[in-house]
């Protein structure tokens, strides 16, 4: 189903009369003693403290659970690192999360997607893709829009993939809503 105009591109003209400023103060890397090792450890993990981290940063527990969440699903599951990066684009894209969306490009790019995929899932069309990917398609678009996930979508998942497969590629479709919903609440970009 290709928009017209896709969520993003909405979601981008309407930040022009917002605040750029996040919600809250973000945590400027460095300046809290007490923080060294957390940071230490997101900058190990993700190359950098990105902003979204250095709004995290003012619940250290909060920041160090999410980094160990997200540390495992990028970087530990058997999820196929395209299709990870397939669901995280469409879950930005359905959610309007502009910051998620430019962030894993370059990591869609090094799982080896295609500028074309990524343009497509930009512009909220999801024709063109392999079988197996407007699958994961259509549950990471029922997970995100409607949360419950029609019984005849099961069978088909079954046949691609192991029960630890699945369980984690529900876990990142999830996880990353939950990335976007906070990014778009504390107008993180």
């Amino acid at each position: 189903m290709c928009a017209v105009h896709s969520r993003l591109e909405f979601a981008s003209a309407t930040r022009v009369a917002q605040v750029k400023k996040p919600r809250v103060p973000q945590v400027k890397p460095g300046t809290r003693p007490e923080l060294s090792a957390l940071e230490q450890r997101i900058r190990g993990a993700r190359g950098r403290i990105s902003p979204l981290y250095t709004v995290l940063l003012n619940s250290p527990e909060l920041a160090s659970g999410w980094e160990q969440l997200f540390t495992a699903i990028r970087q530990k599951t058997s999820v196929p690192p395209a299709l990870r990066e397939l669901v995280i684009l469409r879950v930005a894209v359905l959610n309007g999360a502009e910051y998620e969306f430019e962030a894993h490009v370059p990591h869609a790019r090094a799982a080896g997607m295609s500028e074309e995929s990524i343009e497509r899932l930009r512009r909220d069309d999801v024709e063109g893709f392999s079988l197996l990917e407007r699958l994961v398609l259509q549950y990471t678009d029922a997970i995100t829009r409607d949360l419950v996930v029609p019984e005849a979508l099961y069978p088909q998942l079954d046949r691609h993939f192991d029960v630890k497969t699945l369980v984690e590629l529900t876990a990142t479709i999830a996880g990353y809503n939950m990335v976007s919903r906070f990014l778009i609440a504390m107008r993180i970009h």
